[in-house]
């Protein structure tokens, strides 16, 4: 390990992972103060650990002009609920998107490395769970729709890891 100069701080593995946990911290800061940062994504190669950290900002939801800012992490690097350690883990959170059309809603996610037949969709009610699994990529999401759909509703198509789930009314 090596020692930042002027500071006590170490670097490298452990470094990186305090690191990515202050980013997580700034992120909400920005989300609470409508600052501008739209997105950002990274990779952790150390050894045998592989992880993928990134976040997407969205500015302008909702019917109040506008104002409502939403970040929205993805990867597998997350931090650890009881030991505030930063952790990665074997599945990863893909980036979602959700669109309202006039006579449908639209499910896009980005899942590199996979196709139709590696995903598996579960829906109870209004909550559509994504899993998909294909080698040593494994991707897990779960996402709230604006209403129920039922299963039969839905036509999935995936080209080149972008999966789309449309959700027929």
């Amino acid at each position: 390990m090596t020692k930042k100069k002027g500071g006590g701080e170490e670097s490298g593995f452990g470094g990186l992972f305090k690191g990515l946990a202050d980013l997580i911290e700034k992120l909400g800061d920005l989300a609470e103060k409508g600052e501008a940062l739209k997105k950002g994504e990274g990779e952790i190669h150390h050894r045998d650990v592989k992880g993928v950290y990134g976040f997407s900002v969205k500015v302008g939801l909702g019917d109040k002009g506008g104002k409502e800012v939403k970040v929205e992490p993805f990867g597998n690097v997350r931090r650890d609920e009881t030991s505030g350690e930063t952790v990665v883990q074997e599945i990863r959170e893909p980036v979602v998107d959700v669109f309202e059309e006039r006579d449908h809603t639209l499910v896009v996610a980005e899942m590199p490395g996979v196709s139709t037949e590696d995903v598996k969709l579960t829906i109870k009610d209004d909550l559509l769970t994504i899993y998909a699994e294909k080698k040593d990529k494994k991707y897990r999401k779960e996402i709230l729709l604006p209403r129920a759909y039922p299963k039969e509703k839905m036509k999935m198509t995936c080209n080149n890891g972008i999966l789309e789930i449309k959700c027929l009314l």
